[in-house]
C-alpha cells in the first residue's frame, strides 16, 4: 500500500501497482507542463465520497511506497490512464488491460 501526499491539503493511500501507474501518468503530464484534474473515491471508513484535486507543474507531490520492490508496469495502463487524464474529468481510476507477455516493462 503506498501513498499520495498533495501539498498538505489532501492524502490518499493506493495499492503500490496502482500509484507507480498514476506516478507515471502524473509525471508524464506535469513535464508537459499540462494541469489537469486527479479523482479518486474514498475508502468506506470516511464515506463513499470522491475527492478530486488539481495538479498543475508548481504543487509539491510525493509518492511514498510500502514495498521494497518496483512493480511490474503495464504500458497499455499507462496509456488508458493518461487518455482518462486527458478528459474534462481528468485522471481517475479505469480498469487495467490485459498484460500482452510480449510488451511489459519492469521498473
Amino acid at each position: 500500500m503506498g501513498r499520495l501526499a498533495y501539498d498538505q491539503v489532501a492524502s490518499v493511500e493506493f495499492d503500490d501497482r496502482l500509484l507507480l501507474h498514476f506516478q507515471i501518468v502524473i509525471g508524464i503530464k506535469l513535464r508537459r507542463h499540462e494541469s489537469f484534474y486527479f479523482s479518486w473515491r474514498d475508502e468506506q471508513a470516511v464515506g463513499k465520497g470522491r475527492q478530486t484535486i488539481w495538479l498543475h507543474p508548481a504543487v509539491l507531490l510525493v509518492f511514498k511506497y510500502y514495498g521494497s520492490r518496483t512493480p511490474q508496469v503495464n504500458p497499455a495502463w499507462i496509456h488508458a490512464l493518461e487518455l482518462a487524464a486527458n478528459t474534462t474529468t481528468g485522471l481517475q481510476l479505469v480498469p487495467e488491460p490485459a498484460l500482452r507477455p510480449d510488451n511489459h516493462v519492469t521498473g
